[in-house]
């Protein structure tokens, strides 16, 4: 038990501090106001405890153990703990040698409490990240904490504040660095960190893009360790999704030929894959949404549309509704022709070959609710398709 009372007192002082500002309400603050610290912190702090206690040769429980693994969430509840695992006996004593205190002694004590407070604090988001970002600036740090660092931003940059907080901090230019280390998780993570930063937050795809970073992200899209190639491609669709500027470097980067080389290689990862054509889907849906802008020439070609309908013949259903989802929308485009899609890309005969199969599953318990939302979207698909066929029939010769 010697570490449980070692902490006990420290907390008890804390419990003197709130008194002593009782006594001195200039000195009152707002427990809201404070953070407490994380179970590493406090175990740090059990530590130092145990060095000044010697003559305790208990070891501490694990119910109490377990107390600690939360942290303290706000005064009260460290007020609370404290007075749980106190001796009410010294704790009357405690509090009654408080009431003895001069005034200089208990303003020597308030400082001290204030100061303990202040190592307990746990640092801000915006802390965390500036620890990291100086740990990416070490040149001598390990690779394992490289990696580390990286995971903690890549945590800590999801939320949309967090994100623009690092930009201001002068962290995108630091991350992006990472992109030419020589290992390729941490290129991987590095990649995972831009994209999670920048996703659906135009300030950070700015700042990203006028770093000329979506070059060397398309590069690595190309890489042979396809977890760097995945994590690359889901940052190049995080940069450039609703970003008109980045679309536009996208396609001066030959990104449709980067995008229709996925598709029609089989033997490519299914994963990147799936990414490659939502990404298409998304950018197709973009262009019917601003149709002041003249549609991509690429949308329309027809060995570019063949790879996508293609994609319809795997056996895997993520991967068929994503190519549904992108053949919906290619056939809504002004410069696509419902006869290359009929002719060159044989899209009855994809369609019906489709119905087949998932009717046969429809049988099966596994999936069928996903299978079944898959059919509405395959017969939506077709009346799209045949509505666009009639036109052209209706046109006359």
């Amino acid at each position: 038990m010697g570490s449980i009372s070692a902490l006990v007192g420290v907390l008890l002082l804390s419990a003197m501090a709130v008194a002593a500002a009782v006594l001195d309400p200039q000195n009152v603050s707002s427990p809201g106001a404070l953070v407490w610290s994380t179970a590493k912190e406090e175990k740090d702090l059990l530590q130092k405890s145990d060095d000044s206690n010697h003559d305790s040769t208990s070891s501490t429980p694990a119910a109490a153990v377990d107390d600690l693994d939360g942290g303290f969430s706000s005064l009260d509840s460290m007020l609370q703990w404290a007075i749980g695992h106190s001796d009410p006996a010294k704790l009357k004593e405690t509090a009654e040698g408080v009431q003895r205190l001069s005034p200089s002694e208990l303003q020597q004590r308030q400082q001290e409490i204030k100061e303990l407070m202040e190592k307990l604090k746990m640092p801000s988001d915006a802390q965390l990240m500036q620890t990291a970002l100086d740990d990416l600036n070490n040149s001598s740090l390990s690779l394992e904490d490289r990696q580390r660092a990286l995971q903690e931003l890549l945590i800590l940059v999801e939320p949309i504040d967090n994100a623009n907080d690092l930009c201001k901090l002068g962290g995108l230019r630091v991350i992006v660095q990472e992109l030419d280390h020589p290992d390729s998780e941490i290129r991987t993570t590095t990649a995972w960190v831009l994209g999670k930063a920048s996703q659906n937050n135009p300030f950070v795809q700015n700042q990203v893009l006028d770093l000329g970073v979506l070059a060397k992200l398309m590069k690595m899209v190309k890489s042979s360790s396809i977890e760097e190639a995945i994590k690359a491609l889901y940052a190049v669709s995080a940069l450039i999704r609703n970003n008109f500027a980045g679309q536009t470097l996208f396609y001066a980067e030959a990104g449709e030929m980067m995008l229709q080389d996925i598709l029609s290689n089989s033997s490519i990862d299914i994963r990147l894959r799936r990414k490659a054509v939502f990404l298409i889907g998304d950018l197709v849906e973009r262009q019917l949404e601003n149709i002041d802008h003249a549609e991509m020439p690429f949308f329309s070609n027809c060995f570019f549309l063949k790879s996508v309908v293609d994609l319809t013949t795997s056996s895997d259903l993520d991967l068929q509704e994503k190519a549904l989802l992108a053949i919906k929308n290619l056939l809504q485009l002004k410069t696509t022709e419902a006869l290359v899609f009929k002719d060159f890309c044989h899209l009855d005969n994809a369609l019906e070959r489709m119905r087949e199969r998932l009717e046969d599953l429809m049988y099966e318990e596994f999936n069928r609710d996903y299978v079944i939302d898959i059919e509405g979207l395959r017969k939506e698909v077709e009346q799209i398709y045949h509505r666009k066929l009639e036109k052209v029939r209706a046109v006359p010769a």
